[in-house]
């Protein structure tokens, strides 16, 4: 009877998976409807089953893709053999573990490892070396020590990951000093001298945040160069790693395109090209959604680089259809980001209209994160207007816009430059608007050389959209120009 139920049950979990494989959507009423011999009563209980089922087929698929996978399964077979009493047996699969934990930098596993190898020894005589207990006493307390590292190393990183994603880059000196505390602490100076894999991707990772988030670039450049670097050195971690290396990848190309070394810039995007298409990235769904965020990301930075505006807009309905494809699976600061860099495409093709549907999405986007992306989307809209010539609007526009960069904390001598230029600009007549121009280029050409002051920058490149109007350019033509001058 037993069996029999058994084996009904397994013919209700196929029929279960079979059903709900050839739904586009998941209709529990649906299901039942068609399929009667599926209780209701029952559907919860064959869903986990179901669950289980095919987790542990993803499992056995990906398992020499995997090293914890693979760690995991011969710790399991460890404890089995010394559950069996098979003590010398477990001792010589642990010391294979521990051989491959240490060749892949998996620390978390040695420390396993060690404390089933110390209960071994204390509960079992194993005639093993004399100095095996001060030996694995040492093991232990060195891999607590580097796991101590690691741990402490990894939450700063992402304490500064962390308040970039929630405020963006460093807007005054509360956030400098904020900022500075955090990087003061001991663990920095702790681990200057270390060698670990981890520990050292930590340690850089943490001078990138904070390089990137106070704007000092060649500090950012350094570190994530460091951080690539450490891969190249150890190839086998990019699989073991590979999130990681997708993340240094994107933040050294982010490096060379905030630095202008377009050259470099050049060779890293085409390197990560050829990466992106290896088997590791084409045969992993998460790898590739985050090679093709950082892929297109750093693909739209070259067109600002090149002031490619136009031709850029090319991509716009290819990274549609992928963040459509990839919704689900998508946080929305990501998806802001494209719709930034989007709008900012269509303005500097001078599309103000269709950069003015991109901004307003992000605009009516509640959302908690980001306020930096916040506040410069509404001041592109705002200018986006400016072209259009919807005074009528503006002046609206000016004290909305005023009002939520103030509230949010962000205004600084550049943008209240810019609002007072708009504001008066709407009682000049276009000959009278050129010296005005001329004076607030001067103002922000000054500004832009002060840190606290220059993050504007980094949003709106105000200052080719000045010199456009005066030498009645567009935009793009003006970038094109001094990317031109750069290269000869």
């Amino acid at each position: 009877m037993k069996s029999t139920a058994g084996e009904s049950g397994d013919l209700k979990v196929v029929q279960l998976f079979d059903a709900i494989d050839k739904m586009k959507q998941y209709d529990e009423e649906l299901l039942l409807k068609k399929h009667k011999s599926i209780r209701k009563q029952q559907l919860s209980n064959l869903k986990a089953r179901l669950y289980h089922e095919v987790l542990s087929s993803l499992r056995s698929l990906k398992q020499q893709e995997n090293i914890d996978l693979q760690l995991h399964e011969q710790l399991d077979f460890a404890r089995l053999l010394y559950n069996k009493g098979l003590y010398l047996q477990s001792l010589k699969i642990l010391d294979k573990i521990k051989e491959l934990a240490k060749n892949n930098n998996q620390v978390t596993y040695i420390l396993q490892v060690v404390f089933l190898e110390k209960k071994i020894e204390a509960l079992h005589i194993t005639r093993s070396m004399q100095d095996r207990a001060e030996k694995l006493s040492h093991e232990s307390v060195e891999i607590n020590e580097r796991l101590r590292l690691i741990g402490a190393l990894s939450d700063l990183s992402l304490q500064l990951y962390s308040w970039y994603i929630q405020h963006g880059h460093a807007r005054n000196n509360h956030d400098r000093e904020q900022l500075d505390a955090l990087m003061s602490q001991n663990i920095i100076e702790e681990s200057s001298k270390t060698s670990g894999f981890y520990e050292k991707l930590y340690r850089y990772q943490c001078f990138c945040w904070y390089g990137f988030i106070i704007q000092d670039f060649l500090l950012y450049y350094r570190y994530c160069q460091k951080w690539v670097d450490l891969f190249h050195k150890e190839p086998k971690m990019m699989e073991v790693e590979t999130m990681h290396y997708i993340k240094g990848m994107h933040n050294l190309l982010s490096a060379h395109f905030d630095l202008r070394n377009y050259q470099k810039f050049e060779e890293t995007l085409e390197q990560f090209e050829v990466f992106a298409k290896s088997d590791h990235i084409q045969h992993s769904q998460n790898n590739l959604i985050q090679t093709f965020i950082y892929l297109y990301t750093a693909k739209l930075n070259k067109h600002f680089m090149e002031g490619t505006f136009t031709k850029g807009l090319a991509l716009v309905p290819e990274i549609e259809e992928k963040l459509k494809h990839f919704e689900i699976y998508l946080d929305r600061h990501r998806i802001l980001v494209f719709y930034y860099k989007f709008a900012s495409l269509y303005f500097g093709s001078g599309d103000h209209e269709k950069s003015i549907d991109y901004l307003n999405k992000i605009i009516n986007w509640k959302v908690d994160l980001r306020t930096d992306l916040q506040c410069y989307a509404r001041l592109l809209h705002l200018i986006a207007h400016y072209e259009l010539g919807n005074f009528d609007l503006l002046e609206y526009l000016l004290k909305s816009v005023y009002r939520f960069m103030s509230k949010m904390n962000n205004l600084s001598v550049v943008e209240l430059e810019i609002f007072a230029f708009l504001k008066q600009s709407f009682r000049l007549t276009p000959r009278q608007l050129k010296p005005h121009f001329e004076k607030l280029l001067s103002k922000l050409r000054k500004l832009s050389k002060n840190k606290m002051e220059s993050r504007a920058f980094m949003y709106l490149d105000v200052i080719s959209w000045l010199e456009s109007k005066i030498e009645n350019k567009d935009v793009q033509n003006v970038i094109r120009e001094k990317y031109l001058k750069s290269k000869s």
